[in-house]
Parts: C-alpha cells; structure tokens; sequence
C-alpha cells in the first residue's frame, strides 16, 4: 500500500490517478501512526515551502521511522525541496533535513551578471566542491552547487520585459547525472513539466538536473528516498515511468 500524505499542499488528485493508472493501491493516511504499515510513501507538494509547516514533529517522527526502515519515499516538487534543510522561501520552517542543502530562488547567472557588473554583491558564483558520498558520515549533498542567490537589483534585471521569467513553469529537459533507480529507462534529454520558482542545489544526491537560468537538482535519490523537482503525475510517459520505478522499488 502507497501512503499518499495529504498535508494541503495540493495535486494529490492527480498523483492519485497517476498510480491508479499504474495499479498501485493508494491511501491516504489520517495520522502519522498509519505511515507504520505503508511500503512506500509518497510527499507531493505545491506552493510555497512555509505549508510544510504542516508536516510537525509527529510526521517527521514517522516518515523518518519510515526511511529508517529502508522503505521508499518519493516527495515530488515542494515534497522533494522538504528533504533538503529548508528553503529561503520560507527561512522559519526546517525541512526533513535528510539532504544537506538550502533551496533557493532561481535566478538568471547571465542577467545577475549584468546587474552586479560580475560583483560578488550581486551573484555568487556556484560552488565546485563535490557532494557527501555513502560510509563518509555525511548527509549527501554537504557541499555542492546550487541556483545563485541574487539581490533585488538582480532580480529585477533578470526579470525584464523578455528576459528571464520567474516561476519557471513548462515543460525542460533532463539532464542524467549518474546511475539512479528512480529515472531507471529515463533517456538523457527527455522533457518533464515543471512550475516552481525555488529549487535545489546540485549536490552528491543528485541523479538528474536541468538548467533554467541556472542548473538545479530535477531529481535526487539517497537510498530508497527520492525526489524529483518536476510533476510526474503531469509528465506524460517519462513522469509514468519514473513513478512505475518507485513502485518497482516498493515492491
């Protein structure tokens, strides 16, 4: 049984039908307590990253007994963002704090640039160190490179008539960067549907990125946790093969 977790943060109708259509057996769990006899659990999620604020102690308690249990778990959009420590859109609200990592407003290296002449002030360029790996001790992903964070005057300049635009909603491409479960028979290149205007830092648990203004994780994976940035209940085929992959792993 798949425990869809309805927390009102949105489309969980569409995943529902999205597993119906694949023939996985869905609830929706009414207490953390339920999450005991799921064998895998899904987090979707839309908005803004402050409705994670629903998810309290007593559901982070559970999900993580879940994990701990290496059973899967497949947060999509804002549910994958909440895997990271917590997003700048919402500064007073810490996520699961499995993956290292801040998500941040995307924004557009080329017109930051522009706006802060190349100062340091205005774009910080993105990281090159490299992210945590398995026996280490670390989280994956505690260090990487993630979307720029820009000041007002870089969001403004990015944001002109023409230029860069923020949410980034419509379909992109994927970018494979290494072995993963969860885009298992995914080709490099395949177009998924997005609409976000924060997003993840690439780090070690990314298996997937895509590049709007910036690169940013698509989709990452840290044992039979993953997460992608995109919709796969509105990603025709690819999405139906990436959620047929979860449930493979559930089963």
């Amino acid at each position: 049984m798949i425990a869809l977790i309805d927390y009102g943060a949105g489309n969980l109708t569409s995943v529902r039908k999205a597993l119906a259509h694949l023939g996985a057996p869905v609830t929706t769990p009414a207490a953390p307590a339920d999450l005991a006899a799921a064998a895998g659990v899904i987090v979707p999620g839309v908005g803004n990253f402050e409705v994670t604020a629903a998810l309290g102690a007593d559901w982070r308690a559970a999900i993580r007994n879940h994990i701990a249990r290496e059973r899967p778990m497949l947060g999509i959009c804002v549910g994958m963002q909440w895997l990271f420590d917590g997003s700048a859109e919402a500064p007073g609200h810490p996520g699961l704090e499995l993956l290292a990592g801040t998500c941040s407003l995307i924004t557009d290296e080329a017109g930051a640039a522009e706006a802060g002449n190349g100062s340091t002030e205005n774009s910080r360029d993105l990281a090159e160190t490299g992210g945590g790996s398995a026996g280490t001790g670390k989280r994956p992903g505690e260090t990487g490179r993630g979307p720029a964070e820009a000041t007002g005057d870089a969001r403004e300049a990015a944001g002109r008539a023409g230029a860069f635009k923020v949410p980034h909603v419509g379909w992109n491409s994927l970018h494979r960067t290494r072995d993963s479960w969860l885009l298992e028979g995914v080709d490099e290149g395949d177009q998924v549907y997005f609409t976000h205007s924060y997003a993840a830092p690439v780090t070690g648990s990314c298996v997937g990125s895509t590049r709007y203004g910036v690169e940013f994780a698509a989709a990452v994976e840290h044992g039979a946790v993953g997460g992608v940035q995109f919709h796969p209940e509105k990603s025709s085929d690819v999405g139906l093969r990436i959620l047929r992959n979860f449930l493979r792993r559930v089963q």
